[in-house]
């Protein structure tokens, strides 16, 4: 057979990751700001609003603040400074 065929090793090359901590827990989220951030999935928008309802009735020393990225699946950097500046804690909703 004269013929050669190149294969390819379908795994690919994977990355080097570097491991990151975790944020330090809080201790307590009375009289924090949390943002519950809408990642603009199917339906997080309904689940995050149900949220938000839920620290109001049930932990209302909890400001619970809504908060939309310009757009999906890209970095908000304007978003995360807000976050970041403002608040103490941060809810992803990613859809059902």
């Amino acid at each position: 057979m004269a013929d050669k065929i190149k294969v390819h090793d379908p795994r690919g090359y994977p990355p080097s990751v570097t491991g990151k901590t975790l944020a330090p827990r809080l201790q307590s989220l009375d009289g924090k700001v949390v943002y519950l951030v809408d990642c603009l999935f199917d339906n997080s928008e309904i689940f995050m609003d149900q949220l938000q309802q839920w620290f109001a009735e049930n932990m209302p020393a909890v400001e619970a603040r809504m908060i939309k990225p310009r757009a999906s699946w890209v970095d908000d950097p304007e978003m995360r400074s807000r976050v970041e500046a403002d608040g103490d804690a941060a809810i992803l909703g990613v859809g059902l």
